[in-house]
């Protein structure tokens, strides 16, 4: 499937697989701010035309645990209509140490772009019944 993006920045990197049978493609940075709150943001320099009927899923890298940062929004979701420049959005957790942060020019996160099915909802006074019912948090005793 071939996706437009158009480089908003002169040093932004074209997302790529690192490995052959890779799901998600690496987001680097080109820069970084802060916003209002305190999180750390970092901007990709880059934007998509995401097909209609497909959504970009942006979640951390697994190196991140090796970084007192957490994705905001823990997935980022891009619809398809959106045009801006991808950013990912770190609460900073823990000490305040550059050395826990990425650096520019460094993947900071990564984005899978697939299909997603639309949903039309049909109100029941009840539903079927299942092996598990309601229990949910740990209910399965596991």
């Amino acid at each position: 499937m071939k996706v437009k993006i158009k480089r908003l920045h002169k040093d932004a990197v074209i997302p790529r697989y690192a490995k052959a049978g890779d799901a998600g493609l690496d987001l680097t940075a080109v820069s970084a701010s802060f916003d209002n709150y305190g999180n750390i943001v970092y901007h990709t320099g880059l934007a998509f035309e995401i097909p209609l009927g497909y959504v970009g899923l942006v979640f951390p890298r697994s190196s991140n645990c090796k970084k007192t940062l957490t994705l905001t929004n823990s997935v980022g979701v891009i619809d398809s209509g959106f045009r801006g420049e991808i950013t990912a959005k770190f609460k900073i957790c823990g000490e305040y140490k550059e050395k826990h942060f990425y650096k520019i020019g460094e993947r900071i996160c990564q984005i899978i772009i697939m299909p997603y099915p639309q949903i039309e909802f049909k109100e029941v006074e009840e539903l079927s019944e299942s092996e598990r019912g309601a229990g949910g948090f740990g209910s399965t005793g596991k």
